[in-house]
């Protein structure tokens, strides 16, 4: 019977920590997923702080983002767009393309049941990462809404107009680095 007990304590303190880290849905429509699962930044690495072995933070950005502007110390970086190098005069932008091998890589290093963080920049990658993991049946699976970089700032009158500096891992502070862990950078496989 205390068995049942401490049983029933410890699944409703696991369900009390898990809802009190979930972020609101956010307004931005792209940043939306079908799982419906939110966490901040700072939710996200609480959440990886209590559990590091079971909870796990994947950067989605392309390598060059997760190795020039940096990434959080402990997240495995598994693009879910990757740099095409090839410059659009039109957009002004060195667009991304998919990655088709990323679900593969998320299932190769993953289980469908383990909890994962999706990060990307801001949250409009992380989405639809979140969206295809759904699919292919990982169901513990939430987008970071602020990302690594955070949202910018939105009132045209701020010397810091459009610049990202409100929220986002690297603004909190969290831990983040420049630096590259083999066991973590993105290495497809062959």
């Amino acid at each position: 019977m205390r068995t049942a007990k401490l049983v029933a304590l410890s699944l409703l303190l696991l369900f009390a920590t898990t809802t009190a880290l979930a972020a609101d849905p956010p307004s931005d429509p792209r940043k939306l997923t079908k799982p419906g699962k939110y966490v901040t930044s700072v939710e996200a690495y609480e959440m990886w702080h209590q559990n590091p072995s079971t909870v796990h933070i994947i950067d989605v950005r392309a390598p060059e983002e997760y190795a020039v502007l940096g990434h959080p110390a402990m997240a495995a970086n598994l693009p879910f767009m990757l740099w095409t190098g090839v410059f659009d005069a039109q957009r002004r932008m060195y667009p991304l393309a998919p990655n088709h091998g990323f679900v593969a890589e998320v299932a190769r290093r993953f289980k469908p049941g383990d909890t994962l963080l999706l990060m990307c920049r801001s949250g409009h990658r992380s989405a639809p990462a979140v969206n295809a993991l759904a699919e292919a049946g990982f169901i513990n699976v939430y987008s970071v809404i602020d990302g690594f970089e955070g949202d910018p700032v939105a009132d045209r009158a701020s010397p810091d107009f459009g610049k990202r500096i409100r929220n986002g891992w690297r603004n909190e502070p969290l831990p983040w680095t420049t630096e590259l862990d083999p066991a973590l950078v993105y290495t497809p496989a062959k």
